[in-house]
């Protein structure tokens, strides 16, 4: 125990993603599947439908909503303390067959149970062979679906509902593998808020190019007017600049652009909202001292900037990501924003 990891001191071992979605409850699990299925590029929309009068459906993943006959496929999501077992499925199946049946809505391309145990073998080996899978409900349909599939009326499987299930396509049928699941909802912005194992490493920031970015102009024009400020002149172009002032261009467009990585990895590692919630946070602890009197407006860029490499920041989801060159470059980022400016107007 000599080299136990500090940060497992304070929060406990590591759970795999494996064992923690067998920890989450029914709705926590539908929720981290409608995540997955959104993350999919197959599919122009993903809605969850789960609860009362959900009339067998989950998570539901369209191909185009645009188009009233779309492919669309159903991610079932069962969260029982056990693998999934034949008896487990039936009324679903006995859903899926009566609403299709009832024209409620169209058979789905695909209709997948999705589990944290996944399925067990006797299941796994029926999903294999859909005439057996047929078979089986048919079997099954008075003692479990009969009486379950509504709580108003009994569905009896007779007449025109049996034709409809004996033709029924149970090829439809499977089950996506929970580790398939757990690798691909890795890579979605929501993993690390999910299964908490942190944020994964950054790639180097790029360097930024050579000529200025339509996307940086406002903040480079505001740093050419704290310049001019400094030197009680105009300056138009970067090239008229001091060499320090060249210099000092130079560094700030590297943190600007170092905060653009951040911003493209907070897109791609959480939620929506976690780089902005930072910005907000940079900007409520340095905009007293960016509205404070300066000398002139460069002293107030610097001392803006230095005061927020130093800013105690404690809420933010990127938290051990953020580096200097971001709280600075976010600083940049909020003057190109137009949220913070370096020479007021009447200073």
């Amino acid at each position: 125990m000599g080299n136990a990891d500090p940060l497992e001191i304070r929060s406990g071992p590591h759970i795999p993603p494996i064992e923690r979605i067998k920890l989450f409850s029914a709705d926590q699990w539908e929720a981290t599947v409608d995540e997955w299925a959104s993350s999919l590029p197959g599919y122009a929309l993903v809605e969850r439908a789960g609860g009362a009068g959900d009339m067998g459906c989950d998570v539901i993943a369209t191909v185009d909503p645009s188009d009233p006959a779309s492919s669309w496929d159903n991610y079932q999501c069962k969260h029982y303390d056990h693998p999934l077992a034949p008896g487990d499925i039936w009324v679903e199946l006995g859903k899926l067959c009566y609403y299709t049946h009832l024209n409620d809505y169209s058979v789905p391309r695909a209709y997948r149970f999705v589990a944290p145990r996944g399925v067990g073998t006797k299941l796994l080996n029926l999903l294999k062979k859909p005439e057996k899978l047929r078979e089986g409900l048919i079997a099954n349909w008075a003692s479990k679906c009969q009486r379950q599939i509504t709580t108003t009326t009994e569905v009896p499987l007779d007449g025109a509902l049996l034709a409809h299930v004996q033709g029924f396509d149970f090829t439809r049928v499977g089950h996506l593998p929970t580790p398939q699941l757990i690798e691909q909802h890795r890579k979605t912005p929501y993993f690390a808020v999910r299964f908490g194992l942190g944020l994964p490493a950054r790639l180097t920031s790029p360097l930024p190019p050579v000529d200025i970015a339509a996307g940086e102009t406002r903040y480079v024009a505001k740093l050419l007017e704290a310049y001019g400020d400094n030197q009680n002149t105009t300056y138009a172009e970067p090239d008229a600049l001091t060499t320090s002032h060249q210099r000092h261009l130079i560094r700030a467009r590297e943190s600007f652009y170092c905060a653009e990585a951040l911003r493209s990895f907070s897109r791609d590692t959480l939620p929506d909202g976690a780089f902005e919630n930072l910005q907000d946070q940079i900007l409520d602890g340095v905009i007293d001292t960016a509205e404070a009197k300066h000398d002139c407006g460069l002293t107030r860029v610097n001392a803006t900037t230095s005061h927020a490499t130093n800013l105690n920041l404690t809420s933010s989801a990127l938290l051990g990501r953020v580096e200097p060159g971001d709280r600075k470059g976010v600083v940049h980022q909020l003057a190109n924003d137009d949220r913070l400016t370096w020479v007021p107007a009447g200073d």
